[in-house]
Order: structure tokens, then C-alpha cells, then sequence
């Protein structure tokens, strides 16, 4: 826990150095909802992230993450990992290192396009035989402090010790982003 709170003040420290270094957003799909906070994410260098994502028949999951942000031309790539608390409703509740990454492309002044995706196999979560997931989407930045996302997430833990799986997140959703 001591690491987790040294992750976080790191990164609130280096994303304090940036302009709209800090972001807050959430997501609404059919039956699950993400509320997430982010540090240095659209800056090249360090970002931190933490996560939680809830569905009413499936469970939750927490996360925190950590990554690289690279500028490859107008592409911002990210290199990254997770530590995740997972709290499936039909597994063993355990805990995750994923790893993974993620891309955005600018679309002009107002519009990009963004994805990401992370995995952790069953010899780094416990709990679950592996987790995954996975999101793209569009961008709408209405003004430099909010922008409207339109799209694709996928989460989901496999079942393990005869567990059956747990989806939480499986279409399309829309969403809200707050920078400062």
C-alpha cells in the first residue's frame, strides 16, 4: 500500500508541471459505469492513472496504473502497466499486474481517435485464470477543459477452478472528460 501512495505522489508531482496535467472522467455503457482519474496523460513523459469500474451482475475492479507517454510524430503511444484489485461477483476476489499500452491520434484541432489495451495471464493475477481489457473511441474537445468520448470497452476476468467468467464491460459507451 506504501508503493501505491509513493506511485501516486509521484505522479501528481511530475503532472503538476504541465499544462492540463490533471483529467477526470467517466464512462455510462448498457450495464457498467467507469469513473477515473488521470496525471500527464495527453503530455509526453510520465502518467498515472487510477481506475474503477462497476457492474451490477459482474463485479468490480480497481486499478492503478503507470506509463510512458511517447510522441511518435502527432501520435502520443503509451507504454504501460497495472496493478488491479479485482472483485468478480461468480470468482475469487484477487488481484492483478497487467501490462499494456495504448495510442491518440489527433484529428485536427477538435477531434481524436484513442485506444488502449491491457492484459495480465494467470501467472500474474490470482483469483482469476486472466484478465483483459480493452478500449477505442472518439474525442470531441468541446474547449481546452472538456471533451465528449463515444465508444468500445471491453473487461473481462476468466474464470478459474471451474469459475465461470465475468464480463463487466462488453459495448459501446459514451463518456466526459474534465482537464485542468
Amino acid at each position: 500500500m506504501k508503493l501505491l501512495k509513493m506511485v501516486f505522489l509521484i505522479g501528481a508531482v511530475c503532472a503538476a508541471n504541465s499544462a492540463h496535467a490533471v483529467s477526470i472522467h467517466g464512462e455510462a455503457g448498457a450495464k457498467w459505469t467507469n469513473f477515473g482519474v488521470s496525471f500527464g496523460a495527453n503530455e509526453p513523459g510520465f502518467t498515472f492513472s487510477g481506475n474503477w469500474a462497476h457492474n451490477d451482475n459482474d463485479g468490480d475492479v480497481a486499478s492503478l496504473g503507470m506509463g510512458w507517454n511517447i510522441p511518435l510524430g502527432s501520435v502520443l503511444v503509451t507504454l504501460g502497466g497495472k496493478t488491479l484489485y479485482l472483485n468478480p461477483d461468480d470468482n475469487d476476489e484477487g488481484y492483478a499486474v497487467a501490462v499494456g499500452g495504448g495510442a491518440q491520434l489527433p484529428l485536427g484541432d477538435h477531434f481524436s481517435l484513442y485506444g488502449d489495451a491491457y492484459f495480465s495471464p494467470d501467472s500474474l493475477s490470482s483469483g482469476v485464470k486472466q484478465y483483459g481489457e480493452a478500449n477505442a473511441g472518439v474525442r470531441w474537445k468541446v474547449n481546452p477543459t472538456f471533451s465528449v468520448d463515444a465508444g468500445y470497452r471491453y473487461l473481462g476476468m476468466e474464470g478459474k477452478d471451474g469459475h465461470s467468467d465475468n464480463i463487466l464491460a462488453d459495448g459501446a459507451y459514451a463518456g466526459v472528460n474534465f482537464n485542468f
